[in-house]
């Protein structure tokens, strides 16, 4: 069973791996960056999303921009410490601000396909049709657990259910290839996470995701 929702946003950021120090985007949004926002939609342990195709309905603009970042966090033992009743823990942020500058997209929306599998987690009252009821009645009334957004929480973006892709604009006219592009994190079996990757193209302003355990993906 497959859903579709459009999402857009005034900036996004969908981090290049490889970039250590300033955040560049990818040209369109990642597998691993739309999975999360129908986990934001909707997410339960029994469920597992799974992003087959993805539309660019604008073209690619960039923009710019230089920004304030936090150079340091604060520790998480002086923050269970402070929970016990313990000296609230302090960051002065002008003694670790650093700036950083940034390649976004900006004036971005897509179209995004995917469906969804039970999980190992799911209990014997879990089906299909019933999550597929609760994400299309969340959908429609614009309901989520978080606030999706587009690459960077700060990059918060709209979103509403497709029924019907015949009845919305068509994907932009542009082809061509992307290149290696990461597709998701792979927790299973790992100590670490470790990234995996694909090689992206876009035809017509489309972009065919392959399956996870396919030959296409790697890590």
């Amino acid at each position: 069973m497959g859903f579709c929702i459009e999402v857009s946003g005034d900036f996004a950021c969908f981090t290049r791996p490889e970039m250590k120090v300033e955040r560049v985007s990818y040209d369109v949004i990642t597998p691993s960056a739309a999975r999360a926002i129908f986990e934001a939609i909707l997410w339960k342990p029994a469920i597992e999303w799974h992003i087959h195709k993805i539309e660019v309905l604008k073209p690619v603009r960039w923009v710019n921009i230089r920004r304030n970042e936090v150079g340091a966090v604060l520790p998480v033992g002086n923050i269970n410490k402070a929970m016990k009743g313990g000296a609230l823990p302090v960051l002065y942020v002008e003694e670790a601000r650093q700036q950083r500058a940034g390649l976004f997209l900006r004036d971005v929306a897509y179209r995004i396909h995917a469906r969804f599998s039970l999980t190992e987690k799911a209990g014997p009252s879990d089906n299909a049709g019933k999550f597929a009821d609760m994400f299309k009645r969340r959908a429609k009334k614009g309901q989520c657990f978080n606030q999706p957004y587009l690459g960077c929480r700060e990059f918060s973006c709209g979103f509403h259910l497709v029924e019907d892709v015949k009845q919305h604009d068509s994907a932009i006219s542009v082809s061509r290839a992307l290149g290696w592009m990461l597709y998701d994190m792979d927790y299973q079996e790992r100590a670490e996470p470790t990234p995996l990757f694909f090689n992206a193209a876009m035809k017509d302003g489309v972009i065919e995701v392959p399956e996870k355990q396919s030959e296409g993906v790697i890590g």
